[in-house]
């Protein structure tokens, strides 16, 4: 029976288990192969880049086009599957959805998912199904999950000492559900050393390594010292476990650190020759797509970049979808086809893992899945007499488009596949998140083993150590 959590029920049991792990003491690395030790992988990647299109990208609208119906007064919902006449891609027989041709230049030198299958949570949030997408578990746990990014900065390191090895740009955290996100933005029981360096804005992003303008260093280290001791006095000092206060210690070293170091450079949009700037400045998620870029450059880990969620606002397209649309393709096909193209110019490419994501889709009619749905969130009219009807406003999970680039993963190549026809849904090769994080894993060279001792049971990188690889997406 799925859990119908409601936002309130959702906030509580995740602060409950934030204040738990808090407690937790070090996590003991779990060796359970049968030679106890993990298994060994070569790596084909060092770097992930993580492009997420927060708020639920339509895939018939986006890279999974099916038959396209232009608006007519009178029009019935049901004729509906796309709002934009479609395109060939650099793929042979692969066309995308009008708006995206910068991107569909370049499909020749990555992968298309299009089979991507978002889990059953019951009723349908969008932070409930983001925590899942990028922690791998379904919430509430008992503890605070950690996400992808923390994983691999844990098992892997930093590539440079300097750079934080997770760096998230492009979400705030004072807009609409703001908590919810924070549940998921989290090293969890890994410690705070592994939690994201948060860049809200990648046009300030210089702001964040360096003290405000007009403080002098004295007084910026008088201000450091303050914050130790503010948090020694917060709950984390006082109830924290000796591995988490020495964590957060090493995290806020390291951040000092970046401050003093010729790195902190990268972080300087305006040091970016103009003609590259103005061709990723499409807004916020261009410019932090070029950020990303100068990261990579020098040794970053694993950067994720976002839209953005806000509720109906950008991809949550409760209505007027179509022409909302048209704008959020602006924002992303130059910026992401440019990185594509820089990171693979500059010999980075295959060594860095690029992956383009959403945590589900949108139709115009069905709210979850075909066999499951459930409640509807948005009216639909059975006849459509204004523009702001035309487009897909429902959420849908039983068929998702995914891009990958670099870092192993194979070029010009196509995976699943969804029906032509309404509900277009899933029907050749079903991928799931637990599949996607392991492959993932598995190009970094991350064992599928990876566990920790937490309250006496080993935690796995995917729920209960089943996630297995796609290697038909690898070389």
């Amino acid at each position: 029976m799925k859990n119908n959590l409601n936002r309130r029920d959702f906030l509580k049991k995740t602060s409950a288990a934030t204040i738990a792990t808090m407690g937790l003491g070090s996590p003991i690395a779990g060796l359970f192969s049968s030679c106890n030790t993990r298994i060994s992988i070569p790596a084909s990647a060092d770097t992930v880049i993580l492009l997420f299109m927060a708020g639920g990208m339509a895939h018939t609208e986006t890279f999974d086009p099916k038959k396209y119906t232009p608006f007519r007064k009178g029009m019935e919902s049901k004729e509906v599957l796309s709002t934009f006449p479609s395109f060939p891609t650099a793929l042979d027989g692969i066309h995308f959805s009008e708006g995206l041709e910068s991107i569909g230049k370049i499909m020749d030198k990555g992968t298309l998912i299009r089979s991507y299958v978002a889990a059953d949570l019951g009723h349908i949030l969008h932070t409930r199904h983001q925590y899942h997408w990028h922690t791998c578990y379904e919430p509430p746990q008992s503890v605070v999950v950690p996400h992808i990014g923390s994983w691999i900065a844990k098992e892997l390191g930093p590539l440079n000492p300097v750079i934080p090895p997770f760096i998230n740009i492009g979400q705030r955290f004072t807009v609409g559900e703001g908590e919810e996100l924070k549940a998921f933005h989290s090293a969890g029981f890994l410690g705070s050393e592994f939690g994201p360096f948060l860049i809200p804005d990648p046009s300030t992003g210089l702001e964040s390594v360096r003290p405000p303008v007009g403080m002098s260093t004295s007084r910026f280290e008088a201000r450091n010292q303050l914050y130790e001791n503010l948090v020694q006095e917060s709950a984390l000092g006082e109830f924290g476990s000796d591995y988490q206060k020495e964590s957060l210690k090493r995290s806020m070293e390291q951040a000092y650190m970046l401050l003093n170091s010729p790195e902190a450079k990268a972080f300087d949009l305006s040091l970016e020759a103009k003609e590259s700037y103005d061709s990723y400045n499409t807004g916020k998620f261009g410019l932090g797509c070029l950020l990303a870029k100068r990261l990579v450059d020098q040794g970053a880990r694993f950067i994720s970049v976002t839209t953005e969620y806000e509720p109906f606002f950008g991809w949550d397209t409760h209505d007027n979808g179509h022409t909302r649309l048209k704008d959020m393709k602006k924002m992303i096909d130059a910026p992401i086809a440019r990185l594509i193209r820089d990171l693979d110019e500059s010999g980075r490419l295959d060594r860095t893992l690029v992956i383009v994501a959403s945590e589900f889709s949108r139709d115009m009619l069905t709210e979850g899945r075909p066999e499951l749905k459930v409640l509807d969130q948005v009216e639909v009219p059975d006849i459509i007499e204004d523009m702001k009807n035309y487009g897909m406003h429902r959420h849908f999970t039983d068929g998702c488009s995914i891009l990958m680039f670099g870092g192993g993963v194979k070029r010009g190549h196509v995976y699943g596949r969804t029906a032509d026809e309404r509900p277009c849904k899933t029907v050749e090769k079903p991928i799931k998140i637990d599949s996607i994080h392991q492959t993932i894993y598995h190009a970094l060279g991350i064992s599928p083993d990876t566990n920790y001792e937490i309250e006496k049971r080993p935690f796995y990188t995917t729920p209960d150590g089943h996630g297995k690889a796609e290697l038909e997406l690898l070389v």
